[in-house]
């Protein structure tokens, strides 16, 4: 073959398409090289903070590199979103969100600065809180969700019920019921589940749903678990029904998921759902969130997707119905 300077050229052409073609590859598979931000939107503590820095801790022991909890509370978890959807897509900061994040801020708030279909490239779902009905039955004398529903409608707003704060999942969970089921009942929005179980112990109010590991610490004297908002009955709980015996389809969590900034390399985002995949099947990681009331999830990134979106278009009638808006 002769030489010439064309051919030269064009060889040089092709060899350095083929390098940069190899080179992102080639640096994903060495991801990651330096510690990685894990933002939580909340205050350090609650259950997505502890699930974090249990998960990502091991995460970290399989890919050699330190995962970075930074606890980043505010606004309903925009605070947090917005700074990770703003972020370099190279696999250094992750979000740690929830149900609220993820479905349903979008429609409580009258703009938000990121979108969270858009923004940010699915992991995986991570887990899910089943919730409880509790009743102070000093309060109101009820053993079912039969009962509440029909003290309810002889008297409406009459009755009323607790939440961490509006548009929260408790929030969302009560107002769910209270459509499907066509009663009235009065919301006292709280700072927080503390305050707002301690007032239903009470008896300053009557009635309110939360999470399980919250709830389970609380079933004494007059507090009564009456339901549960999965679709069956909760291992946690044997013998309490689920809302849906009386009310078919009711289905209400709070959920969580990982997620990296939109345009995050698919090659990453695989490496990510792997590890994650491999540290919640060890039965030690599981045992302990299974025992703060965690149901572990894990799925694909696209999986996530569907249900971030489906979850989104259920809550948004329910938000609308309710009439239910948020600055």
């Amino acid at each position: 073959m002769i030489l010439t300077r064309r051919t030269v050229l064009a060889g040089l052409a092709s060899a350095c398409a083929a390098s940069a073609l190899s080179w992102p590859a080639f640096a994903q598979a060495d991801y990651p090289t330096r510690p990685v931000r894990v933002v939580v939107p909340y205050a350090a503590g609650g259950g997505t903070d502890f699930f974090a820095r249990l998960v990502f801790a091991e995460i970290g022991n399989r890919l050699g590199q330190q995962f970075v909890i930074e606890n980043k509370a505010g606004a309903g978890t925009n605070l947090g979103a917005e700074s990770v959807a703003r972020a370099e897509p190279d696999g250094y900061t992750l979000l740690l969100g929830d149900s609220s994040t993820f479905a349903t801020n979008r429609s409580l708030y009258r703009s938000l600065s990121f979108d969270p279909y858009k923004d940010f490239s699915p992991v995986s779902l991570s887990g899910r809180f089943a919730l409880v009905l509790l009743v102070n039955t000093d309060k109101l004398k009820v053993n079912s969700v039969k009962e509440l529903v029909e003290a309810a409608k002889k008297a409406p707003g009459s009755i009323n019920y607790g939440t961490p704060g509006l548009g929260s999942p408790f929030h969302l969970a009560t107002e769910l019921l209270s459509q499907q089921a066509g009663i009235k009942l009065t919301h006292v929005p709280y700072r927080g589940a503390a305050p707002a179980v301690q007032d239903l112990v009470a008896g300053n109010i009557s009635t309110m749903f939360i999470d399980f590991a919250t709830a389970r610490s609380q079933l004494s004297g007059p507090v009564k678990a009456i339901a549960v908002a999965s679709p069956r009955e909760f291992a946690g709980l044997p013998g309490v029904p689920p809302v849906s015996a009386d009310f078919p389809g009711f289905e209400a969590w709070a959920w969580q998921g990982i997620v990296a900034p939109a345009g995050t390399p698919p090659a990453i985002v695989a490496k990510l759902n792997e590890a994650y995949r491999q540290t919640v099947a060890q039965p030690a990681i599981r045992d302990k969130l299974t025992g703060a009331g965690i149901e572990v999830l894990q799925s694909t990134p696209e999986e996530m997707a569907s249900y971030m979106q489906a979850e989104g278009a259920k809550w948004e009638q329910v938000i609308k119905t309710a009439g239910i808006k948020l600055e």
